[in-house]
């Protein structure tokens, strides 16, 4: 699992001062892409490489409501990991207290830069898949 520890702006909020719904996505975002670091994989080396990864499906639970200046736990974890598509799932809890604030679910195909599907090479599938296997490895102690 990797953790994105990030402070709620002003931004994200609506007039009521709650994080507005769609913020959450752009979290579950920087946790994708936390993820991809932690396993070697850089989003820009990926593109210069000709691989994109487009959200195909995504869902969200919200909870409760996140508030300005809250200081929030984002948890991306892989579940599903092929040479073609990977799907994390994502909690984001308030730090102060550990409310579970929502959970979500992505779903993203690998592309080229002209949108066709296509597998991942050895090389970045090998970096992912340690990382995936590692952290299922820890789910099953």
């Amino acid at each position: 699992m990797i953790e994105v520890r990030e402070r709620v702006r002003f931004v994200e909020t609506d007039m009521m001062g709650v994080v507005h719904h769609s913020n959450y996505l752009r979290w579950f975002e920087m946790g994708r892409v936390a993820y991809l670091r932690a396993a070697g994989v850089e989003l820009l080396d990926l593109i210069s490489n000709n691989y994109l990864f487009p959200i195909t499906e995504v869902t969200c639970k919200y909870k409760t409501s996140a508030r300005f200046d809250d200081e929030i736990i984002i948890r991306a974890t892989m579940a599903e990991f092929t040479k073609a598509k990977m799907t994390f799932s994502y909690q984001v809890i308030r730090q102060a207290d550990e409310v579970l604030l929502a959970v979500g679910k992505t779903t993203n195909v690998f592309t080229n830069l002209e949108g066709k599907i296509t597998r991942l090479n050895q090389d970045y599938y090998d970096r992912i898949a340690a990382l995936y296997e590692q952290e299922m490895k820890g789910r099953n102690q």
